[in-house]
C-alpha cells in the first residue's frame, strides 16, 4: 500500500462507518453474542463457540498480528475452523497469526476455484506485483521489484475443505452456511450464521461502490453479484460484517437497504451496457460513453475505490471479445510508430504538449491526456516532455474520486518522470 493510501486509512480512523466507508478501521466490536468484528484494511469476524472459534477471513499477512491481537482482547479460544471468502491477499493470508501455540491445525474452508487462483498467482507473480504496485500508487521501481506486494505465492495455510455451491457445518452447536457467488472473484463466498443472525459478506459488500470493474484485474461478474446480494437480503440478517469498512449491527432494515440498493445499481449498469452493445455493436469506448450511469447518494455506493465507468468496461469485456471495435486496432501498427507519426504531423512532441496544456486549461483533461501519451511515447528522452506529462497526470489524479483512478494516474506520473511511457 502506498504512503498516500495508508494516510487515507489513518485519516478515517474514528469516523463513523458511513463516513469512512471502505476506509473504516476499528474493533474489536461484539456484533452479536460471542461474535467479534475487527478491521485493518479488510474485515475479520470471529464466532466464539464451545469448541473454538470459527474465523471468517484473516486479513493480509503483515496485518494478521494486529487483527489477531484485537480478537484476543475478547477471546482466548483456539481457532477451530477458518473460512476464506476469497483468495485475495487481504483475506486469506493472515491466518497463522490467529493460531494459539500448540493448537491443532484448523480446518480451512474455501470455494473450489481458490486453488486455481493461487496457481494463477504463482504463474503470473511478477505481473501481479507490477499491477498492484500501480493500483496502490507505486513507482516504476516498486512495480519492478514487487517487494511490497510479495511474490504472490499461496498462503502458508491452504484450504483443506473445498466446496462447489454451498457448504453447511456446525461447531460447538452453532450452525454455519457458506454459499458461493461469483462476484469480485470466481471463488467468492458469503457466510451466514442463522442462530446469531450474522451475515459475513466478504467483498460482496465493501461499504463503497462494488469492485466490479477493476481496470487491471481479471473478469468480474456484476450480474451474478447482484443475484447474490438478493440472496443475502432474503436471509434477513440482524448484523452485517463486510469485507471492507465497518459492520452494521442490529439494523436489519439498513442491511436490507444496502443489499437491495447495491443489487439494483449493478443490475441497472448491466442492463444499460447490454442495451448499448445491441445498437450495432459500436466500438467499446463509444459504449462506455453511451451508458448513463445510475446515481446514488447512499454512502455504500460512493465511487471511492472502483467506479461505474470501469464496471461498464468489464461487462463489455465479458460479452464483447478482445477487439475494441476500431478497424485500425484489429491489426494495429506499433503504438510507438503511431505516436511518432502524430507528433511529426503536429510539429513535434512539445507541440502536442502545448495543445494538451491548452485543453487542460479549458477543463478537458481526458482529451489532454491522449495527446500527452503520444508526446511521451514519441519523445521519452525529452526532460521537458517528461515533466509536463507527469504534471498533467498529477492534476488528473487530484480530480479523481476513486482510489483506483487516482492511484493509476499517480503511477502514470511516476512513470512519465522516469521516461517510461507505459504505466
Amino acid at each position: 500500500m502506498s504512503n498516500k493510501t495508508s494516510e487515507r486509512f489513518k485519516a478515517m480512523r474514528g469516523k463513523s462507518p458511513d463516513e469512512a466507508g471502505f476506509f473504516w478501521s476499528g474493533g474489536p466490536i461484539e456484533v452479536a453474542e460471542r461474535t467479534f468484528f475487527q478491521s485493518r484494511f479488510s474485515g475479520v469476524t470471529g464466532f466464539e463457540t464451545d469448541e473454538g472459534i470459527v474465523l471468517v477471513d484473516s486479513g493480509m499477512a503483515p496485518l494478521g498480528p494486529v487483527l489477531a491481537g484485537m480478537l484476543r482482547e475478547k477471546t482466548k479460544a483456539p481457532i477451530h475452523t477458518a473460512i476464506f471468502t476469497h483468495g485475495h491477499v487481504d483475506h486469506a493470508y493472515g491466518l497463522e497469526a490467529f493460531l494459539l501455540a500448540g493448537q491443532p491445525r484448523p480446518r480451512i474452508i474455501a470455494q473450489k476455484n481458490m486453488l486455481a487462483r493461487f496457481a494463477r498467482y504463482q504463474l503470473t507473480s511478477r505481473f501481479n506485483a507490477a499491477i498492484n504496485a500501480r493500483q496502490f500508487g507505486g513507482s516504476p521501481e516498486r512495480a519492478g521489484a514487487g517487494e511490497e506486494y510479495d511474490s504472490f505465492s499461496p498462503p502458508a495455510l491452504m484450504p483443506d475443505t473445498l466446496y462447489e455451491e454451498s457448504f453447511g457445518f456446525a461447531v460447538g452447536g452453532v450452525s454455519f452456511e457458506v454459499q458461493h457467488c461469483r462476484a469480485e472473484t470466481d471463488d467468492s463466498s458469503f457466510v451466514w450464521c442463522p442462530s446469531r443472525k450474522v451475515l459475513c459478506s466478504g467483498d460482496l459488500v465493501i461499504n463503497a461502490l462494488p469492485n466490479a470493474g477493476n481496470p487491471q484485474k481479471v473478469q468480474r461478474y456484476p450480474w451474478e453479484w447482484a443475484a447474490g446480494l438478493r440472496r443475502m437480503a432474503a436471509l434477513e440478517a440482524q448484523t452485517l460484517c463486510p469485507g471492507h469498512g465497518g459492520p452494521v449491527v442490529n439494523d436489519p432494515a439498513k442491511i436490507r437497504r444496502i443489499l437491495i440498493e447495491t443489487a439494483e445499481f449493478l443490475e441497472t449498469i448491466v442492463e444499460r451496457t447490454l442495451a448499448a452493445m445491441a445498437q450495432g455493436a459500436p466500438p467499446h469506448t463509444d459504449i462506455v460513453h453511451m451508458v448513463k450511469l445510475p446515481q446514488s447518494s447512499s454512502p455504500w455506493l460512493r465511487p471511492i475505490y472502483d467506479e461505474g465507468e470501469y464496471l461498464v468496461r468489464n461487462i463489455v469485456r465479458f460479452y464483447g471479445g478482445w477487439w475494441n471495435g476500431r478497424p485500425s486496432d484489429l491489426k494495429p501498427a506499433p503504438r510507438l510508430e503511431v505516436a511518432r507519426e502524430i507528433a511529426a504531423l503536429a510539429g513535434g512532441a512539445r507541440a502536442l504538449l502545448s495543445r494538451a496544456q491548452a485543453l487542460t486549461e479549458a477543463g478537458d483533461l481526458r482529451l489532454a491526456c491522449h495527446l500527452a501519451d503520444y508526446a511521451l511515447e514519441a519523445q521519452p528522452d525529452d526532460a521537458e516532455v517528461r515533466r509536463t506529462v507527469a504534471s498533467l497526470y498529477e492534476q488528473r489524479a487530484a480530480k479523481e474520486t476513486s482510489l483506483m483512478a487516482r492511484n493509476l494516474f499517480r503511477s502514470a506520473a511516476a512513470y512519465a518522470r522516469a521516461g517510461r511511457p507505459f504505466a
